[in-house]
């Protein structure tokens, strides 16, 4: 009742919104002559009036890039109501979430709920989530993906299309941006007709250098690094087009980013009254970390990305191709509690993940018959993502002889692992007359993966798999008008079981490997629809509501489950003397049945020829439905603990068993972000003068409350609005800009994230009470644990005041 009473509210809102709109609207002067903005997508592999698809498109264009001086991947959520972006602190992958569920590219695997496309190629999150620059246009697509391009996806799929060479004129653009908080940004661009109108090429480049999240240590000890990243990347683009029938695209694009970062800290008691004071109080505005040392990350892409497309008898034959080499390097103190002061205990980490992909399709260009439109194609893709891992294990001395690191026991831990993805897929579109329209499409996947995971040399999992699934995806819409359509959509989706990486228990349990090896997920959608142009052009008003439901959803627990694991003990020369039990904690990852239900909605408005505003929204409810999940369940009801401190192992085992770990059943939310979420946009521009122009441009991100993790009730996020503001002079025929801007305007700060009680495991030495040749005598090693004060914890960006010069000229 609740789910559908939102529903109704967020509709009666947006339609409310429409009632000054329409006042606005009898005030203004008609004029017949308005040219109200066209947008041109590709969703369905063939330009299109954005209002014309059948489905839910953020368009993000070069120009809104730009003015609202976008510097990272992850800004262009915010004109995407319902999509979070995210990067992995340790530099590893991204999480892109959307339509109420998510996805972790920690577990093994490149399938997320939502795949990103570079020039029409597949690809990683990690990859893209970077500095942006030069990009054509970005197009967020909601819903099941997977009949038309690439891999299947059931959330929706974003496509980044650089710029291409203008092989007629020569031109570019300069950019640069500084801020009151450390950065510095240079990017540009220049185009070169080689031969005109027929061959060019395009170099693009970006250099930033910023303070990160600014988070700084609490206590700085001597050599510890101030927080900072700096990105280089380069683009060369080529395009070659001798005749009308033929044209090939190259391109390379290098990246490469040092980053040294710590992870903020808040002193638990800000949010739980009942904890005890940290010998510091943290709070969320002071932006510190009980961390003493940086956290080192070293990214480095090269990707390659071809295509040649041939054009006959009005059909079209285009080849895709890319390779990429993605190069990660971190480390990381696993420290986390800060109990050994003036020491660093790093767990280092290296991958190197080579990808291929090729895709050829055929197309139509003239309507075959007068009346069908068709795509059909063949995808392949090879995977080969090689991880190594140190993982140091801490021994401790007995507290009557100080406490402090007795040694460090190392164990080297690898992951190997490939897939070989291909699929056959094809798509028809049948236009009955001038108003109606029916589509669907089919792809049949076959999917091979082997892995293993070794320690110190030895194989102790491995795992594969086989897969073959048939996908399908039909639409069908009517134009009432001109201006005003309905349609209605359905669309399947399946992605390949994951195998998390994280738990090395050499004594894994059958529950516990449940946890780590997921079967193939699966899920079916619908969903239904208006798009609206109104007021000759000057306003646009689109409502979708869907209904999904996935079997066998990979959920991974945000806030860690403790679990029983089970080392190597060993001596000096690395010679294995026995094993011991101690607490562990791990984001273990249940399969699980989810049902998401929600409504996304448009409306943009165009005041006048200077003024025009856009307000997009989202209310999006994933929900487990009576899921298996791993969990920390100490006194044994089947629901996960609110946890405060880590449990002693004897407390542990006694819960667990030879389980190592507890499972509970939940009906809960599938993924820890607003509901409700809804971004406003506008921008007024004036003539001061025949050659320049006076703006002033605005964007309000509004997230609504969130619930987090049912084991953790002090992650809860309650509503906020991010706004930025810009103001500023350009040219008339935008040859240059100078512009003055603040992001998050109002300076606010909200805990969108915050762990349990930060946690440090190791192994304790005891003393036998006697000496041997004047040396004390140890027992054990047992598990111990030490408990911080201190969470966790992730904040919203943190304000900034700066100034933007861009130049352009010829081309652009």
């Amino acid at each position: 009742m609740k789910r559908m009473t939102a529903y109704y509210l967020m509709g009666a809102s947006m339609a409310a919104l429409t009632l000054p709109t329409q006042a606005m609207a009898q005030e203004a002067p008609q004029d017949s002559s308005f040219d109200a903005p066209t947008i041109i997508v590709q969703a369905r592999r063939r330009e299109e009036d954005v209002q014309d698809v059948p489905a839910v498109i953020n368009a993000v264009t070069a120009q809104s890039i730009a003015n609202l001086n976008f510097r990272e991947f992850t800004e262009v959520k915010s004109l995407a109501p319902g999509l979070e972006l995210t990067t992995n602190a340790n530099g590893i992958g991204g999480n892109a979430r959307l339509r109420g569920v998510n996805f972790d590219a920690n577990a093994s695997g490149n399938n997320g709920t939502v795949q990103f496309y570079y020039n029409d190629a597949p690809i990683s999150p990690g990859a893209i989530l970077q500095q942006i620059y030069d990009v054509g246009q970005v197009e967020v697509q909601r819903g099941p993906q997977g009949t038309l391009r690439g891999r299947a996806s059931p959330s929706g799929s974003i496509t980044i299309t650089t710029r291409k060479p203008d092989l007629n004129e020569f031109g570019g653009y300069a950019d640069w941006t500084g801020n009151d908080i450390g950065t510095l940004n240079f990017k540009g661009a220049l185009n070169v007709p080689v031969i005109e109108g027929i061959a060019g090429i395009r170099v693009s480049g970006v250099w930033d250098e910023n303070d990160a999240d600014r988070v700084r240590p609490l206590v700085r000890t001597a050599g510890a690094a101030d927080p900072h990243a700096r990105t280089k990347s380069y683009r060369v683009v080529g395009v070659i087009e001798p005749a009308d029938w033929i044209k090939l695209e190259g391109s390379y694009q290098y990246l490469d980013r040092d980053a040294q970062t710590y992870d903020q800290s808040i002193s638990f008691s800000e949010i739980n009254p009942a904890a005890a004071p940290s010998p510091v109080l943290i709070t969320a505005k002071d932006r510190r970390s009980i961390e003493e040392n940086a956290r080192i990350v070293n990214q480095r892409f090269d990707i390659y990305n071809w295509r040649a497309e041939l054009a006959q008898w009005g059909q079209r034959l285009i080849y895709q191709g890319q390779y990429s080499r993605q190069q990660f390097h971190s480390v990381d103190n696993v420290d986390d509690g800060n109990l050994f002061i003036g020491r660093s205990i790093n767990q280092v980490t290296d991958t190197v993940a080579k990808e291929t992909s090729h895709e050829i399709r055929l197309q139509n260009e003239e309507r075959v018959f007068g009346m069908f439109d068709y795509v059909i194609g063949f995808f392949d893709d090879k995977l080969n993502p090689p991880s190594d891992l140190t993982s140091p294990t801490i021994v401790r001395l007995p507290v009557a002889f100080g406490g402090a690191i007795a040694s460090i026991v190392t164990t080297n831990i690898e992951r190997r692992g490939r897939s070989h993805e291909q699929s056959f897929f094809g798509n028809l579109t049948a236009h009955l007359g001038e108003a109606t329209e029916i589509s669907g499409g089919l792809r049949q996947i076959k999917y091979k993966s082997d892995g293993s995971l070794r320690v110190n040399g030895n194989i102790i999992a491995r795992d594969s798999q086989d897969l073959k699934k048939l996908i399908y995806n039909a639409s069908v819409k009517h134009n009432f008008s001109p201006d005003f359509l309905v349609y209605a959509g359905t669309g399947s989706s399946m992605r390949p079981g994951i195998n998390v990486i994280g738990d090395f228990n050499i004594a894994k349990s059958a529950l516990e490997n449940s946890f780590l090896n997921l079967p193939p997920e699966t899920s079916k959608s619908y969903e239904i629809g208006f798009k609206s142009t109104l007021m000759g052009g000057r306003a646009r008003f689109n409502v979708t509501a869907y209904h999904q439901k996935y079997k066998a959803f990979p959920y991974r627990v945000p806030s860690g489950v403790y679990y029983v694991n089970t080392v190597a003990l060993r001596d000096a020369t690395g010679a294995v003397t026995g094993t011991a039990q101690q607490v562990g904690s791990f984001n273990f990852v249940g399969a699980v049945p989810v049902e998401v239900n929600g409504i996304e909605s448009e409306l943009s408005y165009d005041i006048s020829r200077s003024w025009n505003v856009g307000l997009v929204g989202s209310y999006s409810l994933g929900k487990i439905k009576g899921g298996n999940v791993p969990c920390t369940d100490l006194n044994g009801d089947g629901i996960p603990d609110n946890v405060v401190a880590a449990p002693s192992l004897a407390d542990l085992q006694a819960a667990v068993g030879a389980n190592n770990l507890s499972s509970c059943n939940v009906t809960q939310r599938s993924a820890f972000m607003p509901p409700l979420t809804a971004t406003l946009t506008s921008e007024y521009h004036h003539s001061l003068s025949g050659r320049v122009d006076g703006f002033l441009r605005g964007l309000v991100a509004y997230s609504g409350k969130s619930q987090g993790d049912p084991g953790n009730s002090f992650d809860q996020v309650g509503a906020y609005a991010l706004a930025n503001l810009y103001a500023g002079i350009r040219a008339p025929d935008g040859g240059w800009e100078i512009s003055l801007f603040a992001k998050n305007l109002f300076d606010t700060t909200k805990v969108l994230t915050r762990t349990t009680p930060l946690f440090t495991g190791f192994q304790q030495l005891g003393f036998a009470g006697q000496f041997a040749n004047g040396r004390p005598v140890f027992t054990g090693p047992t598990a111990g644990s030490f408990t911080s004060t201190y969470t966790g914890a992730t904040v919203t960006p943190p304000r900034e005041f700066g100034v933007n010069v861009r130049f352009l000229f010829g081309s652009r």
